[in-house]
């Protein structure tokens, strides 16, 4: 773990959040830190060349971020 290099910790950070997202209360919070953590983990894929990480991910983010805008245009 001595040699961890960003792109690893980026994808740490961003399996974290993804997890982290599931323990919400609040389906907004849950969106909003999965959305994050989906983007992050699509761009640790481009950075490690692995195209179904990075179409996955941005796709849920792209999927969290609709259902974010309508549930923030229903309240």
């Amino acid at each position: 773990m001595d040699n961890i290099n960003w792109i690893e910790l980026l994808g740490y950070v961003a399996s974290a959040l993804i997890a982290i997202s599931i323990t919400m209360n609040s389906i907004i919070k849950l969106r909003t830190i999965n959305l994050i953590g989906a983007f992050l983990l699509g761009t640790y894929g481009i950075f490690i060349d692995s195209m179904p990480v990075v179409l996955l991910n941005y796709f849920i983010a792209m999927t969290n971020t609709y259902f974010i805008y309508k549930l923030l245009k229903k309240q």
